[in-house]
């Protein structure tokens, strides 16, 4: 019997199988949205058994959570703004910029030498050439010579800062401000008008790189320019800049500057003077005063006025100032010309003093008014008559009676060619060496009366003949030489032998190699217009050979003396008696012989002309009792001239050099001047003895020449074959 109440208690059943009874997911005809379409393309996946709605068993479920907040279209979501993210792109641009930026920096200063390796270089030392007067009159080495920043003057300063740099002494070496301030003002005007480098950054380009445009040597630049500002004052910077920044005409440093535009020292420049200078390095070759002064005025009124801009002067002084005219060195009064005298000078510095590391001032024997004088003779005489003559060149030596050099030209213009024609170049002097020959002659017992034949003369198979093609017959050796006649200086040197002609010229100053023929007398074996020069000097005063020279003394900037000349030369090379004779034969030649152009108003003269072979080379060495002056003009290709003759366009030189150099000057007599010449002493025979075989002062030329060595020849019959035969061994 069934129990009552015993039934099984059933609960209730929403149908299906247990396992969908136990299925509670949320159904997408459940949600309030509609489902998703599908593609009908895409198969549907196979949902596990614990699919839930995140795809996760529900034992990785978070608890409490909202998966969705925070998604765009999710609840509380809002987008960005256009500003918003733009200010994140520029972030992250700049951000990117700023480190390709330092490694762009570190790449190029890799590239420097190591900052403990760096250094600033030692300037190179300056040679300041000096006058005899102590007049500066040119600074040879890299750089001019320095000046302590406490030296130069406060306007000179201050006028480079407010055109230049004016935060100069508040920036660490770059400027951004004045970069800014540079990029907008050339964008403004449509180019690169003004630059944003400080000075120190031009010190650090001048000191340790090129002047390339190029993103490399800016950086470096830059590097440099901390680097500098770290080690060094602001004060020692600015020295440091102002005694090596180019300022045009080759000068570096405003001290080398101020000599060459202002004739002095930077000490001691005017307001005006030194806005000039700090113009000029905006365009130190556009604006040099020497070669553009309108431009360069221009540019320092532009100064003038960013000094009362910056404070520095008032704004009346400022413009009173720029209304002013400041007077310029020429040119030649500071270095055209006197360059040829001052190559001369450094090539003679390492012999006379050996290496030199400190500046040094080289006082010569220079005169600054001569050398002017000298120059400008010769330009002026080319420009009037070379073209006519063919002539291209021309050089010109004064020297005093001690052999001091007074003032050498080397060529017609310096900048044009630096080959130094007065000292460097060796050419035929022609007639101009005839006066070794007849002292020669003089030595040997002849006078200036005695008679030579001027008749043809064939020596095996050379002929050689006068200028005027003509023959004199018996002619004094007064008026052979006045006249150059060509025939007799021949055979007088045959006479005293082409060694002996060689060995006087030697002793009274040549050094060239002389070559001991016949042709000799006739100055075919080629000279320097300075030894040349050089040699007349014993004539000049009165017997005495000298050294030509130019360099007086030789110290440092602090007073120390390393070279100081002494002495005067060899001595005596020429008797007294046979300089009178020399002197009275060659003031015969400017009297009425082919120097009868040479003149200098009061003073006694005396000299020779020269023409070489083809009319190649003029010359005319004269001297006084206290100058002696040579003059060559020619081409240096040796092409001939037009008929230009020593007694031409040299003659017409060395008259206007010399009027210069005795302007103020007593005129005195040449040495010997009216002394009749002395008889051979008792004894002593002379040439005409030597050739004729006569007794002394006798002449019999029935008598047989006795033989008797001239040279390394005996005079007697076979003479000639002996001289052109090499000499008896």
């Amino acid at each position: 019997m069934a129990r009552q109440g015993s039934a099984e208690r059933r609960e209730p059943s929403l149908g299906g199988s247990a396992r969908a009874e136990a299925d509670l997911r949320l159904r997408p005809e459940d949600r309030p949205s509609p489902p998703p379409k599908r593609s009908t393309r895409q198969r549907q996946p196979t949902a596990p058994a614990w699919d839930t709605d995140d795809g996760r068993p529900p034992s990785r479920r978070r608890s409490g959570g909202t998966r969705g907040k925070g998604r765009k279209g999710g609840k509380g979501d809002k987008p960005r703004s256009l500003l918003a993210r733009m200010v994140t792109w520029v972030f992250v641009l700049g951000l990117w910029a700023t480190l390709a930026g330092v490694a762009v920096v570190a790449w190029y200063a890799a590239h420097l030498p190591p900052m403990s390796e760096l250094r600033v270089p030692e300037r190179p030392p300056n040679i300041q050439i000096v006058g005899a007067d102590g007049e500066t009159l040119i600074n040879r080495g890299a750089m001019g010579r320095s000046l302590r920043i406490e030296e130069m003057p406060k306007h000179l300063k201050e006028a480079v800062l407010a055109i230049e740099d004016r935060r100069f002494y508040s920036h660490f070496g770059v400027d951004p401000i004045g970069i800014a301030r540079a990029l907008v003002r050339n964008i403004a005007g449509g180019g690169v008008s003004e630059g944003g480098s400080t000075i120190t950054q031009q010190l650090a380009k001048n000191l340790f790189l090129t002047h390339e445009r190029s993103m490399e040597r800016k950086i470096q630049e830059l590097v440099l320019s901390l680097w500098i500002e770290a080690r060094y004052s602001k004060d020692q910077i600015l020295e440091l800049y102002l005694n090596r920044v180019y300022l045009g005409a080759g000068t570096y440093g405003v001290e080398a500057a101020s000599q060459r535009y202002f004739g002095k020292s930077a000490r001691n420049i005017s307001l005006h003077e030194a806005a000039i200078l700090a113009g000029l390095l905006q365009a130190p070759s556009r604006l040099a005063p020497s070669r553009n002064p309108r431009a360069a005025e221009a540019r320092a009124r532009i100064v003038l006025g960013a000094m009362a801009d910056a404070g520095f002067v008032r704004a009346e002084t400022a413009a009173l100032t720029g209304r002013q005219t400041v007077r310029v060195v020429p040119a030649d009064a500071s270095g055209s010309s006197v360059g040829y005298a001052a190559d001369w000078v450094m090539d003679q510095l390492a012999g006379i003093i050996g290496a030199f590391e400190k500046d040094i001032i080289v006082e010569t024997t220079l005169d600054a008014h001569l050398q002017r004088e000298a120059e400008r003779a010769l330009r002026e005489a080319l420009e009037r008559q070379g073209e006519r003559l063919n002539v291209s060149q021309g050089a010109v030596v004064v020297m005093d009676a001690n052999g001091a050099v007074r003032a050498l030209v080397g060529g017609r213009n310096y900048a044009e060619s630096q080959y130094n024609r007065a000292v460097t170049a060796r050419r035929q002097p022609g007639s101009a060496f005839k006066p070794f020959v007849y002292l020669a002659a003089l030595e040997r017992g002849l006078t200036a009366e005695t008679r030579r034949d001027d008749t043809p003369i064939t020596i095996r198979g050379w002929s050689p003949e006068n200028y005027s093609r003509e023959f004199r017959g018996s002619t004094s050796l007064r008026d052979s030489l006045a006249m150059s006649l060509n025939t007799i200086a021949v055979k007088l040197g045959i006479e005293v032998g082409p060694r002996t002609v060689v060995r006087t010229a030697e002793r009274l100053g040549i050094t060239s190699p002389l070559l001991a023929n016949a042709s000799i007398a006739l100055g075919t074996s080629e000279v320097s217009l300075l030894e040349l020069t050089g040699a007349y000097v014993p004539f000049s005063n009165g017997g005495s050979g000298v050294i030509p020279h130019v360099v007086r003394s030789i110290k440092t900037v602090d007073g120390k003396v390393l070279f100081q000349r002494a002495g005067t030369g060899p001595g005596r090379v020429v008797s007294q008696r046979d300089v009178a004779q020399m002197n009275a034969m060659l003031a015969h030649a400017t009297a009425v012989g082919t120097a009868r152009r040479a003149h200098v108003p009061g003073w006694p003269v005396a000299g020779k002309t020269g023409t070489s072979q083809d009319f190649r080379d003029a010359w005319f060495v004269g001297y006084t009792a206290t100058h002696t002056t040579g003059v060559w003009i020619g081409n240096d290709d040796s092409s001939p001239t037009r008929r230009a003759s020593g007694s031409g366009m040299p003659t017409e030189i060395w008259s206007r050099v010399m009027t210069a150099a005795h302007r103020g000057l007593p005129p005195m007599a040449l040495p010997g001047a009216g002394e009749a010449p002395s008889p051979p002493s008792p004894g002593e025979r002379s040439i005409d003895d030597i050739v004729f075989g006569t007794s002394p002062g006798e002449r019999n030329p029935a008598r047989p020449p006795t033989p008797v060595e001239v040279g390394t020849c005996p005079i007697d019959a076979n003479f000639l074959s002996c001289l052109f035969g090499g000499g008896r061994r």
